[in-house]
């Protein structure tokens, strides 16, 4: 018998996403009676205790009797419970300051602790995540900065919808103007980007002609790979080299920062990845970026104008160009740039997101939990019995 508990989210600003919906675990207990769920109460939770009840959950206050424990984000030091399996997001693999106290109680409680971050297949695809989602509503926002920041459109906020198909249906009264965007990145969050620009019909144009022409209707163009990296020394890209060696290439986005209105981030960024550009090509007299979605939102990161994280409520702040510091968004001048650079995305369309992260938990990681061992769920785990395992040795100084 596995027994499976859906935690409270305690984190500050609580975050309402789940990982598994009421219609999700009914299913999972319909289907594997080997299985049952319990979920603790909540009253921030985007589906409520009583829909769960209504599924044929059980609801309790103490998460005690489970063996794998789910969240979403961080759980307090003092709420987690040793000896315990728990699963989460956990942002500690990156040796994150702000969480080593967590790494530390995660040790000396002896969790099992399996990082959602950290399941992949055996290729290194991650399995997890919420980027489809960041991607849909960090492209959404930018499209809505725009239309307030320029008086062309309105679009409601996503969070006051309940649903993506809600924003769809307000996207048929929008008519997006001849407009020029850049998408970056590959993964789950550029392909919730490219979701919302096909529902609005922006239409996909090849970079060399993005670079050449102007249109008479909205247009973008998707920068990766070769597009947007080429080596120092000979101009080439190969992906594998690119990973193992990224600091030996420079960006290309230079090119694109007097053609585009409006920049949409969804690279992956670490330090050793060059930047989308630096500061002072913002001075350029030939700049014409008025709008950048930072949807992965690494401050002071690939876009070195993200000068601190916003959020839900107040999602935009304005860069002013001279003096590149913080200044009032929706400005309709070319010295003001607004920044939408809120970090937890997913988290106004919770319902949504919430239930394509549960169809990837049950199509991929329930099976590992009722194995005796597995490959994927072991690559996942940072710690267990008070150890780190061996391949995050590495946090041996930041967990000990």
């Amino acid at each position: 018998m596995l027994r499976i508990g859906l935690i409270r989210e305690r984190k500050t600003l609580p975050d309402n996403r789940v990982p598994l919906t009421p219609a999700q675990c009914r299913k999972i207990q319909d289907t594997n009676p080997d299985i049952t769920i319990t979920v603790e109460t909540s009253p921030t939770r985007c589906f409520t205790d009583a829909e769960y009840i209504a599924a044929g959950i059980a609801i309790s206050d103490d998460m005690s009797g489970c063996d794998v424990l789910l969240g979403v984000k961080e759980v307090p030091v003092d709420s987690l419970i040793p000896g315990k399996t728990y699963c989460f997001f956990s942002h500690t693999k990156k040796k994150q300051p702000y969480n080593q106290k967590l790494m530390q109680a995660l040790i000396a409680k002896q969790i099992t602790m399996i990082d959602y971050e950290c399941l992949t297949h055996s290729d290194e695809q991650r399995i997890l995540g919420f980027g489809f989602y960041a991607g849909i509503v960090g492209a959404h926002n930018g499209l809505l900065t725009y239309g307030k920041k320029h008086g062309l459109y309105q679009l409601p906020a996503a969070h006051q919808v309940r649903s993506f198909k809600e924003l769809i249906a307000a996207y048929e009264q929008v008519t997006i103007p001849n407009i020029k965007i850049v998408v970056t990145g590959s993964g789950k969050v550029a392909s919730g980007v490219l979701e919302v620009l096909t529902q609005l019909d922006i239409e996909s144009v090849e970079p060399n002609d993005y670079l050449t022409h102007e249109y008479e209707y909205p247009v973008f163009t998707h920068l990766k790979g070769a597009n947007l990296y080429a080596r120092k020394d000979n101009d080439m890209f190969h992906r594998d080299d690119f990973h193992a060696n990224p600091e030996a290439y420079k960006c290309l986005f230079s090119n694109y920062l007097n053609q585009t209105d409006m920049l949409m981030n969804g690279i992956y960024w670490e330090k050793r990845i060059p930047r989308l550009f630096e500061k002072e090509q913002v001075k350029r007299n030939d700049w014409r970026i008025s709008v950048v979605s930072d949807i992965t939102c690494d401050v002071d990161g690939s876009v070195p104008l993200n000068l601190d994280s916003s959020t839900i409520a107040n999602p935009v702040y304005g860069v002013n160009r001279a003096t590149l510091l913080m200044d009032e968004p929706y400005k309709n001048t070319a010295e003001i740039i607004d920044i939408m650079a809120v970090d937890n995305l997913p988290n106004e369309l919770p319902c949504d997101a919430s239930e394509y992260f549960g169809v990837h938990f049950k199509k991929y990681i329930l099976p590992e939990l009722l194995k005796p061992q597995s490959d994927i769920l072991n690559r996942a785990t940072i710690c267990t019995g008070g150890k780190l395992t061996p391949k995050y040795e590495y946090l041996a100084d930041y967990a000990y």
